[in-house]
C-alpha cells in the first residue's frame, strides 16, 4: 500500500488540498490538533475564481446553497459615492462574490471529504517530523500524550499564520505588522444597508466597512488607532457605525465581537525537498479585498494537481517543483494589492485624502478601470505568464497567452461532447484543437496524463491553433495546430 500523503491543519486549506487529492484516489491523512472545529464566522466570501475550481472538481453546488450572493461593492467618503462596482462585469459562470461564513465553508468542505472516506483526526498534533530517502517520518502528539511515528509520501503544512512544519523548517516569515487597531463586530443592523452588497465608508476619523453574512447579519470593521487593544462592547460597535455611516443604523444581537491587528508576511520559498506549505503557513496579509481565504485554497489547488500527476506515475517529481515560484508570485502580488488598499483607506492627511476620493471618484466614471478593479477583486485576473510551466513556444498575438486562466467551453473527446472543464476534472491535461480536425498524434508517446478534444473558435481560442491546458484550467502553452508536436515535447519535460 503507497504512503499516505499527511496533511496538517484542517482549516479552508488544509480541507480543500485534502479534498483535491482524494478527487484524484490519492490517500491523505488530515491531522488537526484542535479538538473540535472552530465557530467562528472569520474569512466571508469566495471569489469567482475560487468557485471555477470548485466547479472544476464537481463540489460547488453544497457553497452556493450555503451562502448567499453579493452583487457588488460600494466606496463612499462619507455619505457621497465615490465608486460603484457590479461583479456582474466579470466573465465567470459565478459573477457575484459568495458570503458564506468560515466555519460553514469548512463544514461543507468536512462534508465533502467524508463523503470521500476521509475523517479529521482532531487533537492529533505535529510534534517532529523527518525527510526520509523514501518521503517524510512524521512523529504525531496526542491530547493524552502518547506518540505515533508515521511515514508519508509527502507533508504538506496548512497550519495557519503560527506554522508548526514552517517552523520546523527554519523558514523566515518575513514581513511586518502594521501600527493601526481594528475591532469586528457580526451583528445584525436594522437600518438601510444593502444585503446584497460590500460598502466601504471613509471618514475623516477612520474607515468602517459593512458585510452582508447569511442570517440577515454583517460584518462590521472599523479601524480605531491610538485607541486601547481590546474587544469591543456592542456600546462601541454602535457609537462607531453612528459616527461613521450616520443615524438610522442600529447594531444588536451580536454573536462574535473581536479586535485585530494587519501582519503583512510571507515566506521566501514554500517548500523544502517533500514539505511543503499553503494558505497562511506561507503568507498572510490585510483583509482588504477579502482574499486570504481565497489565496490559500488556490494555493491547494495548484499543489494538488501536481501531487496527484506525480503520485500516480504521470509526471515527473521535477513538477512539484513549479509550485512555490507560481504560487509566491501569487502571494506577492496579493499582499501588494491588500497593503495599497488598506493605506489609501487609511489615509489621515487632508490633503491626500481629498487626492484620494478624486481618484476614486474618476475611477467610478471609467468603466475600463472599474473592470479591472472588478477582475481583481474577483481574482480572475491572476495568471501565471512566466512560469516554467508555460513556455511562450509561438507568439500567438491575439487570444489566449501561455499562463492564462482558460474559460470553459463546448468540446468533444475521445469520449464524445462534453465541457473542457469536465474533461479537466480527470486530472488530465488536456490538449484542445480549435477549428480543425482530430489530433492525428502517435498517443502511446502521450501517456495517460493527457486527454485530447476539439472544439469551435471561441473567444480567446483561434481557430488553428492548439492548446495544451492544465488540471487547474490555467494554458500551459500553445502553438499552430501543425506544430502542436511542440506542445507534446514541451509536457515530455515534466514527464
Amino acid at each position: 500500500m503507497s504512503q499516505p500523503v499527511l496533511v496538517v491543519g484542517a482549516g479552508p486549506v488544509g480541507l480543500t488540498l485534502a479534498l483535491a487529492l482524494r478527487q484524484q484516489a490519492i490517500a491523505v491523512r488530515l491531522v488537526d490538533r484542535a479538538p473540535q472545529p472552530s465557530d467562528r464566522s472569520k474569512a466571508l466570501v469566495i471569489w469567482p475564481r475560487t468557485l471555477e475550481l470548485l466547479d472544476l472538481h464537481g463540489c460547488v453546488q453544497p457553497f452556493l446553497e450555503a451562502g448567499l450572493q453579493g452583487h457588488g461593492a460600494r466606496i463612499q467618503a462619507g455619505q457621497r459615492l465615490l465608486v460603484a462596482l457590479a461583479f456582474s462585469r466579470v466573465q465567470s459562470p459565478f459573477p457575484y462574490a459568495l458570503m458564506i461564513p468560515q466555519n460553514r465553508t469548512e463544514a461543507v468542505l468536512t462534508q465533502l471529504l467524508a463523503e470521500r472516506g476521509v475523517q479529521v483526526e482532531r487533537e492529533l498534533e505535529l510534534s517532529d517530523f523527518a525527510e526520509t530517502e523514501s518521503g517524510v517520518r512524521a512523529e504525531l502528539t496526542r491530547a493524552d500524550g502518547s506518540k505515533e511515528t508515521m511515514q508519508c509520501s509527502y507533508l504538506l503544512g496548512c497550519d495557519g499564520a503560527h506554522s508548526a512544519v514552517r517552523h520546523r523548517l527554519g523558514l523566515a516569515y518575513s514581513g511586518e505588522t502594521l501600527e493601526s487597531n481594528w475591532v469586528l463586530a457580526d451583528v445584525k443592523l436594522d437600518g438601510p444597508a444593502a444585503a446584497d452588497q460590500v460598502a466601504v465608508v471613509w471618514n475623516p476619523d477612520g474607515i468602517l466597512a459593512l458585510f452582508p453574512i447569511v442570517g440577515n447579519r454583517f460584518r462590521i470593521i472599523g479601524d480605531v488607532s491610538g485607541a486601547e487593544v481590546a474587544d469591543p462592547s456592542l456600546e462601541q460597535v454602535q457609537a462607531l457605525v453612528d459616527q461613521r455611516l450616520g443615524s438610522g443604523f442600529r447594531a444588536h444581537d451580536p454573536i462574535w465581537l473581536s479586535h485585530f491587528r494587519i501582519n503583512e508576511r510571507k515566506v521566501d520559498r514554500y517548500s523544502v525537498g517533500r514539505v511543503f506549505l499553503a494558505g497562511d503557513a506561507a503568507h498572510i496579509h490585510s483583509p482588504a479585498g477579502g482574499q486570504g481565504m481565497n489565496t490559500g485554497m488556490q494555493d491547494a489547488f495548484n499543489l494538488a494537481w501536481k501531487l496527484a500527476l506525480v503520485l500516480q506515475g504521470k509526471a515527473g517529481s521535477q513538477l512539484l517543483e513549479t509550485y512555490s515560484p507560481e504560487r509566491s508570485g501569487i502571494g506577492d502580488q496579493v499582499l501588494r494589492n491588500a497593503g495599497v488598499l488598506t493605506r489609501v483607506a487609511l489615509l489621515r492627511q487632508p490633503l491626500l485624502r481629498r487626492l484620494r476620493n478624486l481618484v476614486f471618484s474618476n475611477l467610478g466614471r471609467s468603466r475600463r478601470l472599474q473592470r479591472r478593479l472588478v477582475e481583481q477583486l474577483c481574482e480572475t485576473d491572476l495568471h501565471y505568464r512566466g512560469s516554467a510551466l508555460s513556455p511562450v513556444l509561438v507568439r500567438s498575438g491575439a487570444g489566449l497567452a501561455p499562463g492564462d486562466r482558460t474559460p470553459d467551453l463546448a468540446c468533444c473527446a475521445p469520449s464524445g461532447k462534453t465541457r473542457l472543464h469536465a474533461l479537466l476534472r480527470s486530472g488530465r491535461l488536456v490538449l484542445l484543437s480549435v477549428g480543425d480536425p482530430w489530433p492525428a498524434l502517435d498517443w502511446s508517446l502521450v501517456g495517460d496524463g493527457l486527454v485530447s478534444a476539439v472544439a469551435a473558435p471561441q473567444p480567446g481560442y483561434r481557430a488553428g491553433w492548439t492548446y495544451l491546458i492544465r488540471p487547474d484550467a490555467y494554458l500551459c502553452s500553445c502553438a499552430p495546430s501543425a506544430e502542436q508536436e511542440r506542445l507534446l515535447a514541451a509536457w515530455e519535460a515534466w514527464r
